[in-house]
């Protein structure tokens, strides 16, 4: 009995351990809320003209700027790393807010992606600079938009529109950097799964609640 147990230890147990951490355990950890409560997009539109909400949605949000040709990589990178592997969720979406003038660049990026994936929840919405800016002082980041009124950070939105992300020691990441895919794919992949979780464990509940 003694050998089974040391022979448990020595060899089953550092397996057991392995794949628990690396299948995801931070998919039960609580993602914080950094702003809650965030503004919705208000009188903004998409490409076709039409009104884009936050309202009910998991959505990734991000900033893109008026160079978004130039930084099209970090699109890939999200698309890559994030987008495919979520967008059969029924209520996730990208909202990107795009300076007005941007639109023919957006068509361009969009045109990429769709030789990649399903472009239908890749949203982009036009504002002006100065909109933008307003808009995202309500998000009360740290972190600043730069002189293209973009960021290469997205940020994790719920349903309720609270901004969440995780707790480093003793700050809150505020968002992910697009510019790098190990902060996509290490960090942010896993803070998805959380959100994710979250809901489908609610929806089994309130499920469960109405069989009651």
């Amino acid at each position: 009995m003694k050998k089974n147990i040391v022979l448990f230890i020595l060899f089953i147990f550092p397996i057991v351990a392995y794949l628990f951490f690396a299948t995801g355990v931070n998919s039960f950890m609580f993602l914080p809320t950094v702003t809650p409560n965030i503004p919705d997009l208000g009188h903004w539109h998409s490409l076709n003209g039409e009104p884009v909400t936050l309202n009910k949605k998991i959505t990734i949000l991000g900033f893109t700027g008026n160079n978004i040709v130039y930084n099209k990589g970090n699109y890939f990178n999200l698309n890559q790393k994030i987008y495919n592997k979520n967008r059969e969720f029924k209520d996730f979406q990208f909202v990107m807010v795009a300076p007005e003038g941007t639109q023919e660049q957006v068509k361009e990026i969009l045109k990429g992606l769709s030789g990649l994936t399903d472009v239908s929840k890749w949203l982009f919405v036009f504002a002006p600079t100065n909109e933008i800016q307003a808009y995202y002082n309500t998000l009360k980041l740290k972190g600043k938009l730069d002189t293209h009124s973009g960021t290469s950070n997205v940020f994790i939105i719920d349903k309720k529109r609270n901004l969440r992300g995780r707790k480093d020691k003793d700050e809150y990441k505020e968002g992910y950097d697009t510019a790098s895919p190990s902060d996509l794919y290490n960090q942010m992949t896993d803070d998805v799964k959380v959100i994710l979780a979250e809901y489908r464990l609610a929806l089994k509940r309130n499920n469960a609640d109405r069989q009651i």
